[in-house]
């Protein structure tokens, strides 16, 4: 079955049972090497062709290095080594992804997993590889596309608050234009305006400053950006997202907030975690306007792993007909807007490492949500290796 080139055998394929096997490897969707003890490849089938960029004949005898970048290389031969001296497996038997080198030098990751095997020629290796590039494509256009939707939520969410926002806009710019035609009238009837115009012009840029104020803070939100994680403290998130959602509100709603001393920083993209704020605070203000005296609790607390927040409401609870759809995309009974926002909300919540759950209440109780993040490994006095980087990408 097997016959010697130098110092290295292969599979001959001449006999019945070494095309059999050679079959078997060649029809194989995952990547398969054969190595000896010295890391000399006996084995490489039409599957690593494909993903490697090398024939078969061009690397069967040579160092398995030559599929390795360049920082794997370097120490491959003293694992094999470590590992028959002392017998200490560090990725036998256990699957881990890796990186691959293609003849044309690009690295990519892989799925790998090895076997060992003891043969009459001595001790063998099996190497089974799987490509992870279409994996990871995949991922990031999923990120790509979940990226899309969270924004494309907050443009729906001030899309639905249109009309309370310009309602609020209209307020400052309206006593802007009244100040300064105050002062064209002054002007024209010939009185001395060297008194009251400072004071007039003051009070004028503290409207057009408002007003400027609400427009940033529409413009921070709806705009479309990467998502950034920040240590951050929870309530002044809570509080600034609250005053957002208050913009021209005309119910008159009594709102409880109850914060806990000392909580601990979250690692979060602060715009996405004020999203879901935004969203479950309508949505109380909303279910709160059924009621005779409408008032929602906003509380923020801690517990052992993370950090609450709940938004509750004295409204008259979600029904159970609407419970198991309620975090369901598009399934919303309003008549504006998509039904994004309780959808979008949990799987922000959800990358963030946390969740967001509802106690539907019902029978003279309102409904309450509860979204928890988990609080940033140092905030608990362990390392900070084990929570992640403090700034970065968000997933």
């Amino acid at each position: 079955m097997r016959e010697t080139t130098g110092e290295c055998e292969r599979i001959e394929p001449n006999t019945v049972s070494g095309a059999r096997l050679l079959s078997v490897l060649d029809t194989a969707a995952d990547g398969i090497i054969v190595i000896d003890e010295r890391g000399r490849i006996l084995v490489f089938n039409k599957a690593c062709e494909k993903m490697f960029g090398f024939p078969a004949t061009q690397v069967i005898g040579q160092n398995v290095k030559v599929v390795m970048p360049t920082e794997y290389a370097a120490d491959h031969d003293e694992y094999i080594g470590s590992y028959i001296r002392t017998g200490e497996r560090k990725i036998i038997g256990i699957g881990r992804e890796v990186h691959g080198r293609h003849a044309d030098g690009t690295v990519f990751p892989l799925e790998l997993s090895v076997g060992e095997a003891q043969t009459p020629e001595g001790r063998q290796f099996i190497g089974i590889l799987r490509d992870l590039r279409p994996r990871k494509e995949g991922e990031q256009r999923l990120a790509e596309l979940q990226s899309e939707l969270v924004h494309l939520a907050r443009v729906s969410a001030i899309d639905e608050m249109g009309a309370a926002i310009a309602h609020e806009l209209n307020q400052p710019l309206t006593a802007l234009m009244l100040y300064l035609q105050a002062i064209r009238r002054a002007h024209a009837k010939g009185v001395n305006l060297s008194v009251s115009v400072g004071d007039i012009l003051d009070k004028a840029t503290g409207e057009a400053e408002r007003a400027g104020h609400i427009i940033q803070r529409m413009r921070q939100f709806v705009e479309k950006r990467d998502p950034v994680r920040q240590l951050r403290a929870l309530d002044p998130l809570v509080d600034d997202a609250i005053e957002l959602t208050l913009l021209g509100q005309r119910h008159r709603i009594a709102i409880g907030r109850e914060q806990q001393d000392g909580l601990p920083q979250v690692l979060v993209d602060p715009v996405q975690i004020q999203q879901i704020i935004v969203n479950l605070v309508r949505n109380a203000i909303e279910a709160a306007a059924q009621a005779r005296r409408p008032a929602i609790r906003i509380a923020t607390s801690r517990t052992a792993s993370h950090v609450m927040l709940e938004v509750s409401d004295n409204g008259p609870g979600i029904s159970p007909d609407a419970l198991p759809k309620l975090f369901q995309a598009f399934a919303s009974s309003k008549r504006r807007g998509m039904g994004l926002g309780l959808a979008i909300s949990r799987t922000i919540a959800q990358n963030h490492g946390g969740d967001l759950v509802v106690d539907p209440g019902g029978d003279g109780r309102g409904a309450c949500f509860a979204l928890s993040l988990p609080i940033w490994a140092d905030s608990r006095g362990t390392n900070a290796d084990q929570g992640g980087q403090p700034h970065g990408r968000a997933g």
